[in-house]
């Protein structure tokens, strides 16, 4: 028995899989030339955290998670990146007995267990972590390291001497003028490091001395280098080259993107570039192009909710629209719709501003203002494209949204969003914008309303018994347990790690419907959706508080009741 059918048939043993399905794996991975954990991960039958334990069991090692390891970088000297990453091991620590810790990622290839020995004479132990967290956990460190080299050479050469004095700014610069620079190297760094710590965000923002950068991790900003102004001009004309900017201008802000592969992965960085007193302030939003593969499991819907979406996307027309603050999470959750309801025989056009992510079989359109593309001039020559379903980035303007609203009448399925503060605003938000509310009643099938919220870190939360203040805040009588941040390494010393979705789903039923038509009160119109079922953004964060996921301070950044 080789070691792909017994590792499969361990699996089963361990119910990751079901045995019918074992035969079709095994051929498939063997006919694409793959290891049967390979091609299981790859085709999403397990995740990396999923297996974890079931690999520690089945090679008899202990396991763990990256992040929860104590890591000695001084024996980075032992091997170098290269190697690390190629057969994915990376040194832990060393006992006082000599006795050398590696984390590895395959546990049975003998040829990186032979190049091991051949680098070192101590004995070895072994713990077992994900792969592509080694992968993630290296690019992290010799991001930091290019960023430091980066910094101690501008310190040492200054600048360039194209761009010491800011007059040459005004002259033609190309691309050759500064691929030799420290700050192209700087550059780059800033933008690779900001993928293994989960940046969202990247903000470089000169002052009157010094030049600051900030990642936007969970939501919050966190400074992570500082470099001297005067090095800043080529860092500029950098940044421009690579996002398309015009290197010449600084008065006026510019919008641009850049498209890199860092580990194996396609990022687009969208660069938008605003004037201020001591130079041009950038920020960077970072999007995964190649890895949108959320579910409504991942975004945070319970089955309760699930139950509701179902109901919703099964209808066949209607405008089914979500709300909530800019950065929330709207756009991933009505991607990950179009993608449910992405098949063969559905017509899909999106209208967006600007496309965040590309999605096969659907046609997607960005706005063009500089062309007079806007919301409302797209969507009428979509629907002349025959569609089945519309996809409108958001609606912002009366014309927009009398569209949306009549192509939802008119037999089509329409998602887009809002900035309303909850489900039920979004019944006024529209009739505020004109549209008649008979029409509104009509076209409207539901309303997601959503927040993002930081996730305790589960290496140092903390459990205890909730104050009388907390009580009050809970609207309970006894005190309960419930989970607080305290700071970790493993978190930045934030005390949260990641960010989870909290939802208000309001689905319009018949009675809501003959509410809108004759009711303009947003009181009135709430109360009858919480007594049609509606759970709001703050019961639902509740139950997070109360489950230890997330923290009463939390609650309170909901600004809802």
């Amino acid at each position: 028995m080789n070691i792909n059918h017994e590792l499969l048939q361990f699996y089963v043993y361990k119910k990751i899989i079901k045995k019918k399905q074992a035969p079709k794996i095994l051929e498939d991975s063997g006919r694409v030339g793959a290891t049967v954990r390979d091609y299981m991960l790859a085709k999403e039958y397990v995740t990396e955290q999923g297996e974890l334990p079931v690999l520690g069991e089945y090679y008899c090692l202990p396991q763990a998670e990256i992040d929860l390891l104590d890591i000695d970088k001084s024996l980075f000297e032992l091997f170098t990146f290269e190697f690390m990453k190629r057969y994915k091991v990376i040194p832990v620590s060393m006992s006082v007995e000599g006795v050398l810790l590696l984390a590895v990622g395959r546990p049975l290839d003998c040829c990186a267990l032979s190049a091991i020995a051949t680098r070192i004479i101590a004995p070895v132990d072994y713990v077992l972590v994900p792969p592509t967290q080694i992968d993630r956990y290296i690019d992290s460190i010799a991001a930091v390291i290019s960023t430091s080299e980066a910094l101690d050479d501008l310190n040492e050469e200054g600048d360039n001497a194209l761009f010491r004095n800011r007059e040459s700014a005004d002259s033609d610069v190309v691309e050759s003028d500064v691929i030799n620079n420290p700050s192209v190297r700087l550059v780059d760094s800033i933008i690779k490091e900001a993928i293994p710590y989960r940046a969202s965000d990247i903000h470089i923002e000169p002052f009157e001395k010094v030049v600051k950068v900030r990642y936007r991790i969970d939501g919050d900003l966190q400074e992570r280098a500082e470099f001297p102004i005067k090095s800043y001009s080529a860092i500029c004309a950098r940044l421009k080259i690579m996002a398309g900017l015009n290197i010449a201008e600084r008065r006026i802000p510019q919008d641009g993107r850049i498209n890199m592969n860092i580990g194996g992965k396609e990022y687009d960085f969208r660069v938008s570039s605003l004037p201020t007193v001591f130079g041009e302030k950038f920020v960077i939003r970072i999007l995964d192009k190649t890895s949108f593969r959320f579910t409504r499991h991942d975004l945070g819907f319970t089955e309760e909710e699930n139950l509701l979406l179902d109901k919703m996307l099964s209808k066949p027309h209607g405008i089914i629209l979500l709300t909530g603050p800019t950065g929330c999470g709207k756009s991933t959750t009505l991607y990950s719709f179009l993608k449910e309801v992405n098949t063969s025989a559905v017509n899909i056009v999106t209208v967006e501003d600007p496309v965040e992510y590309t999605m096969s079989g659907v046609n997607q359109t960005q706005v063009n203002l500089k062309a007079d593309m806007t919301f409302s001039t797209a969507l009428r020559s979509i629907l002349r494209q025959d569609p089945d379903v519309i996809m409108i980035g958001e609606i912002r303007d009366e014309k927009t949204a009398e569209i949306a609203v009549r192509a939802a009448i008119t037999g089509h399925l329409v998602f887009s969003t809002l900035h309303t503060n909850d489900a039920p605003g979004a019944i006024t938000r529209l009739e505020d914008m004109g549209v008649a509310d008979y029409l509104v009643a009509d076209a409207l099938v539901g309303v997601i309303a959503q927040r993002l919220v930081k996730k305790l870190c589960p290496e140092c939360k903390k459990r205890g018994k909730t104050t009388a203040k907390e009580m009050a805040i809970l609207g309970i009588d006894e005190p309960v347990n419930i989970c607080r941040p305290q700071g970790c390494q493993f978190c930045n010393n934030t005390g949260y790690k990641g960010r989870v979705a909290v939802h208000e789903i309001m689905y319009v039923g018949e009675n809501m419907r003959a509410a809108i038509s004759r009711e303009k009160n947003l009181d009135v119109l709430r109360d009858l959706a919480k007594k049609n079922g509606l759970v709001t953004l703050w019961s639902s964060c509740r139950r997070l508080v109360e489950k230890g996921t997330t923290s009463i301070s939390e609650l309170m950044t909901l600004n809802v009741e």
